[in-house]
């Protein structure tokens, strides 16, 4: 089956299809079934006869290779293994993890529950800290061959450059986000230049609130994703947020407990305000990219209108200056 032929099977994937993959794994469905809230792939809870529901995860087209997608659910088992809270997929009569029905590819998970952390408690931060530190441990034995590393030109350039060839500015603003994402773009290759030959390891990559359940001990951890070779501080930053004042405690808190287990070089906070705006850049790029999938211009409505993109601009200015700032200071200086 074609690229093409898939991508349109799995634009209209229908309940059915969703409970006959599951049934083929030797499942039995009670008929239950629940969208979950993921948008680059399809996932659904999924009611069984027996037993507490399952997580079935359907991969976009095109978007992973199976040997990515093996690296994903070898690396969560890698995890696991380790007693590292990360749920790894449900393993098949055979022992494979990556499943396919029809032109579906497909995974299935364990149901998991748990709160949101709270980030404004030094002592979540403390744990949360001590879990990114012993999952670099492992992150940091091995390497993807088949996923690719966060770089400049992935996260940056190529989506700039995607944003402009497909004409998803309005023309007023296209001369303003030109030049201004230059710019951020030679800001963003400053920082990374000051920060020097930082070493890359496997990273969760997308380590936010969202993809953390808390429970009685701690954090587990879900959706693997986006993971990719990336700085150790690419799990560290996006549960920084707020002021100066308030990331500086809250990169003390999470360094606190990651220091317990691995070491964390300073240099790195070089690094911080130009990922956070290469994900900026790469987030809307990624909508851009999707929004022939009817989900995204239902989910996104204020995407592709001249409000977004005036406060894309505003929000990448504010970043140039942020890159422009003396990095966050660790440890604390008495």
């Amino acid at each position: 089956m074609s690229d093409s032929d898939s991508a349109q099977a799995y634009g209209s994937l229908q309940p059915d299809e969703v409970l006959d993959a599951v049934e083929s794994q030797g499942f039995r469905c009670d008929g239950r079934l629940l969208a979950l809230n993921s948008y680059e792939n399809r996932v659904y809870q999924v009611g069984l006869e027996a037993g507490a529901p399952v997580i079935a995860k359907f991969y976009r087209p095109a978007r992973w290779s199976d040997e990515a997608i093996h690296e994903e659910h070898a690396f969560a088992s890698e995890l696991a293994a380790a007693e590292i809270a990360v749920v790894p997929p449900i393993t098949g009569k055979g022992g494979e993890t990556l499943f396919r029905r029809g032109p579906f590819r497909f995974a299935l998970f364990p149901r998991v529950g748990g709160r949101p952390p709270q980030v404004d408690r030094r002592s979540d931060l403390e744990l949360l800290g001590r879990f990114i530190g012993r999952l670099h441990i492992v992150g940091a034995a091995g390497g993807f061959q088949h996923r690719p590393t966060l770089t400049i030109e992935d996260y940056g350039v190529r989506s700039r450059d995607f944003l402009l060839a497909e004409r998803f500015i309005p023309a007023e603003l296209v001369a303003a986000y030109e030049s201004l994402s230059s710019d951020v773009l030679q800001r963003i290759q400053w920082c990374f230049e000051r920060a020097g030959d930082v070493r890359s390891l496997r990273t969760h990559c997308d380590f936010h609130v969202g993809n953390i359940l808390w429970i009685d001990t701690g954090p587990q951890v879900v959706d693997l994703d986006d993971a990719r070779m990336a700085p150790a501080v690419q799990d560290i930053w996006m549960l920084l947020a707020g002021e100066r004042e308030e990331k500086t405690w809250g990169l003390h808190a999470v360094l606190e407990g990651y220091t317990q287990f691995r070491d964390f070089d300073p240099r790195e906070l070089h690094l911080i305000e130009a990922l956070r705006t290469l994900r900026l850049m790469h987030y809307y790029a990624w909508i851009a990219r999707r929004w022939s999938d009817p989900a995204f211009p239902r989910v996104f409505s204020w995407f592709n209108t001249q409000r977004c993109w005036e406060n894309h601009i505003l929000d990448l200015r504010e970043q140039a200056a942020a890159m422009e700032e003396e990095p966050l200071r660790w440890p604390c200086e008495s």
